[in-house]
């Protein structure tokens, strides 16, 4: 019989989900100074270097304890399958340039909003799991259906919906997700 181990499968996606919460707690602990201050984007002077901390950090914001679940939970259901397939270091090279343009379409094109959450991060983590699977010839009929169903849906629902959900993050995001999943890297 063999002996049951707990394995650390995904790092990079397990620390995500941790820092994530951490954030979370400092944020009740800090009133929200802390996630204010770090953790949510928004318009600032660029000479401001908390302003360069925020266009990556914004991803571990989150503004309650259902917003962090909503995002952890898809994160931990995609996420280690694409870190298994692309590798640790390119999901968080992946991660981090997702963060910095959906942070920089947010304040070209929204500079009136704020930015918080992991949402951009999931998206281009849901169409990136289309990929993972072994063969590299031809596009994947689940990475067009994905990109039909949940990118689809957040065209129109930017189009028709007014609420506090940032879509342009969802549609930046799986876009990423999209361009490395069609870039073909793979863990070496």
């Amino acid at each position: 019989m063999k002996k049951l181990t707990i394995r650390f499968n995904a790092p990079v996606i397990l620390t995500f989900a941790l820092l994530a919460l951490i954030v979370l707690i400092l944020d009740g602990i800090t009133g929200g100074v802390s996630t204010t201050k770090l953790f949510c984007l928004y318009r600032a002077p660029l000479t401001d270097p908390l302003t360069y901390v925020r266009l990556f950090g914004h991803v571990l914001g989150h503004s309650s304890y259902s917003h962090y679940m909503g995002n952890m939970l898809l994160l931990l259901l995609v996420g280690p399958p694409v870190e298994d397939r692309f590798g640790s270091r390119n999901t968080l090279i992946y991660i981090a340039i997702t963060a910095l343009v959906t942070g920089v379409v947010q304040l070209v094109f929204f500079p009136g909003t704020a930015l918080m959450g992991a949402s951009g991060v999931v998206f281009m983590l849901i169409v990136l799991s289309s990929f993972t699977e072994n063969r590299k010839d031809g596009i994947p009929v689940t990475m067009v259906v994905v990109v039909v169903l949940y990118l689809g849906r957040e065209l129109i629902d930017g189009l028709l919906v007014q609420d506090n959900v940032s879509q342009i993050t969802h549609i930046v995001g799986g876009l990423c997700g999209l361009a490395f999943g069609l870039s073909g890297q793979r863990k070496k």
